[in-house]
Formats: C-alpha cells, sequence, structure tokens
C-alpha cells in the first residue's frame, strides 16, 4: 500500500487564506489534496500541518485513514479546538482523496454511492430595501435555486439604528451605526411578511441571524416568524447558549439551523440526539474532514436531523468538493450552501464542482474529483488586511456576536 512521503500545504487567494493540504505518497503520481481553509488563521493552520502534525505521519500506511484520524485527534492530548480540526481535516480530506484514485472511483461511490442525482443549493438574496430584497430572491429563484437565504443587507440588517438618533455614552466610541435587537424583532418579521405577500408560500426561504440576538430575543424572533414557514432559521444563537434551543422547541415550530462555528461533539450530538434542532451546517474542514462528517450524517439519519454543510464566500473548491461528495452519499441531507468561484480560481483548481441552475455536479474523476495547478493556485495569493472578522456594536458600546 501508498505510504505518507510529505505533506505540504498551498496557500491561495488573498491572505493565503485558501490553505490546500497535499499529501504525497511514495507511489508516482499517487497524491490527495484537502482544505485546511481559515480566513483569520492561515498561517497557524500552516504551521501545524508542516511543522508539527505531518512530520509526524510520513512512513504510515495512508490507507489507514481512521486509525491516523483517531492518532492525530488524541496525540495533542488537549482536543477539538478549531486550529486542530481544520489541520486534521485536510489531511483527512487528502487521505479519502487518495483512497479513491487508488480504487479509482469518486469519493460518493466510496461513501455507498449516490442518494440523489445532484446537490440543491441555496442562494444568497439581499437587498437594501424591502422591493431590491424581492428583486434579488426572485433572480435567485428564475436560476433555478429551489432555496433562498433572504437578508436586508449584511449581517444584522434591519436590526441597525443610526448612532446619532439612540441614546449613547457620552464621549463613546465613534460609531455610524449601532445593533438594536428590538429593531431587529420588529424588522425582520415584516420582511417575511412582504416576501410572502408578494412571492406567496411556494418558495423556500432562510435567513441568517448570525447569533446578533440575545437569546430571550432569539426565542422571541423564532415564534415571530413561525407564520411565514422558513425553511430554516439559520445561527439564532451562538454556540455558547444552545440550551436555550430547549425553549425556542417548546415554543414553536420554526425550524433552527445550526454548525458553523462548532467544533466539539458536545456542541452538535446533545442538538442532534434530543431533536432540538432540524440542520446541522458545520463546515466539514472545521468539523475535523470526512471521517468525522459522515458519522454526523448517520447520526442526523436516526434523529431526523438533516445536513446542510456551511461554505460561505471564503470557502474553497476542495473543502465544497468533500461536501459534496458527503452530500450525495447521505439519506440525511437536506440542502447545500451555494459557493461560486472566479474563472481564475477554477482555472486553478481543475475538476471543481459544477454549480449550474442550483445543483452541484460531480464529475466521475477518482477521489475528490477536483486537483490543484500549484503554480495558478499560488498566482492567486494577494496581501490582505490581517484584521479580524467585522464587529457590530450596541449603543453602549459593547460587541454584538459573532
Amino acid at each position: 500500500m501508498a505510504k505518507i512521503l510529505e505533506i505540504r500545504v498551498i496557500r491561495a487567494r488573498p491572505g493565503g487564506s485558501w490553505a490546500i493540504v497535499k499529501v504525497l505518497t511514495d507511489q508516482p503520481g499517487l497524491w490527495g489534496i484537502g482544505s485546511a481553509n481559515d480566513v483569520h488563521h492561515g498561517d497557524t493552520v500552516t504551521t501545524a500541518i508542516e511543522q508539527v502534525i505531518g512530520p509526524r505521519l510520513v512512513g504510515l500506511d495512508a490507507a489507514q485513514i481512521e486509525d491516523i484520524w483517531q492518532s492525530v485527534y488524541t496525540a495533542a492530548y488537549w482536543r477539538n479546538g478549531s486550529i486542530l480540526n481544520t489541520a486534521l481535516g485536510a489531511i483527512d480530506m487528502a487521505l479519502w482523496d487518495i483512497k479513491g484514485k487508488e480504487a479509482g472511483l469518486p469519493l460518493y461511490q466510496l461513501l455507498g454511492g449516490k442518494c440523489r442525482d445532484a446537490v440543491p443549493c441555496y442562494g444568497h438574496a439581499s437587498g437594501r430595501d424591502l422591493e431590491a430584497l424581492v428583486d434579488d430572491v426572485q433572480r435567485w429563484l428564475e436560476e433555478g435555486f429551489p432555496v433562498v437565504r433572504c437578508q436586508l443587507g449584511a449581517y444584522g440588517g434591519g436590526g441597525f439604528l443610526a448612532a446619532d438618533s439612540v441614546s449613547r455614552p457620552i464621549d463613546g466610541r465613534e460609531m455610524d451605526s449601532v445593533f438594536d435587537d428590538e429593531a431587529y424583532l420588529e424588522n425582520v418579521p415584516k420582511m417575511f411578511e412582504f416576501l410572502r405577500e408578494r412571492l406567496g408560500f411556494g418558495p423556500k426561504l432562510t435567513h441568517d441571524v448570525h447569533e446578533h440576538l440575545k437569546p430571550h430575543n432569539a426565542v422571541t424572533l423564532s415564534k415571530l416568524l413561525e407564520p411565514y414557514r422558513l425553511y430554516f432559521l439559520e445561527d439564532v444563537l451562538p454556540p455558547e447558549q444552545i440550551d436555550w434551543f430547549r425553549l425556542i422547541r417548546a415554543q414553536c415550530t420554526t425550524p433552527q439551523a445550526i454548525g458553523e462555528l462548532f467544533v466539539n461533539p458536545h456542541e452538535y450530538v446533545p442538538l442532534i440526539s434530543e431533536r432540538l434542532i432540524d440542520y446541522i451546517r458545520v463546515r466539514v474542514s472545521k468539523a475535523g474532514g470526512i471521517t468525522p462528517c459522515r458519522k454526523i450524517a448517520a447520526l442526523c439519519e436516526f434523529f431526523g436531523v438533516q445536513t446542510a454543510f456551511q461554505e460561505g464566500g471564503d470557502n474553497d473548491p476542495v473543502n465544497q468538493a468533500a461536501a459534496m461528495h458527503l452530500d450525495l452519499a447521505s439519506t440525511s441531507f437536506g440542502i447545500q450552501e451555494e459557493n461560486q468561484f472566479s474563472d481564475a480560481e477554477r482555472d486553478a483548481f481543475p475538476g471543481a464542482a459544477v454549480l449550474e441552475g442550483g445543483y452541484l455536479y460531480p464529475n466521475d474523476s477518482p477521489g475528490l474529483g477536483v486537483d490543484i495547478d500549484e503554480v495558478k493556485a499560488v498566482a492567486l495569493r494577494r496581501d490582505s488586511d490581517p484584521s479580524g472578522t467585522a464587529q457590530d456594536r450596541r449603543a453602549d458600546g459593547s460587541v454584538v456576536r459573532p
């Protein structure tokens, strides 16, 4: 069997946030790739792979995926952190890619074969006002997307007030706008009332709260949105407050989706096993790769929960391919977040999944089906602002999560 010869990272996109792991074997021409994407901690993840984890795996049998995953997971004693998960997830994807190439089969075949012909995705509609939002929703529907996410502008849209229109501390920090829970509770239900009046109940619509609300207001919003029959309400709570889902479940039937910040089984296992959520949205790389995510999908099947693996605009074609193969082979699949790439990015990742008419389509190449042109990938890298995620604040200056 093929032995691991070398593990290295190719950095692409602004800031090098696309960290693509390449696992080479002692078999000529046989390698696999995986995604260690981290828009804020690319250098940290790269160091963990190339200087800590990778050297320890050289010489091991590349076919022993489960054993490698378990040994890396526990090797550092402390575990379930985003950096370790991302590093381990990338290596795990690459090993599955190698196994598919050795078998001469696309990854979804190794996972049990197709349960569906293609992977339905949801689009991301937004608008500065309600009319613009309706137009954008209709655009996505006309393109064939079966589900559309609806936002008033950026995350928190509908909840922002002009900073000079509210009571604020004397000599408080400079801000153009502040986030207000009550404004959000007022405007988001009105948004869906407008959308249903204009579009009817045929279109499947979602909304992303992005954890902006205080927990008791998350319960209130879920109740207020119940008449509009959302496909799901996303991230109404932060990971630190997931116990509040019990109260939401007791109050209403609005479907709940969460998980893109989850890195620990203690976060998602209780929510699934107690049927407190309807869709789990972990990112494949952040959960630790294909090995744990196929187990998450199997767990969901027994409790009537569906997967909606997270993508987002910072994601790359390799992680997208990993999610797509899991989607194709899982009966607990619900919907996939769409992500689109430029011509230059697709050129650097030949074989990337095709998104057409609201559906993702794989090719029949062995493994993940996507490769990397290292020269073109590196050429995509640009310097970027190293600052973290933009943070909204309330009138008193306190940070709004995330």
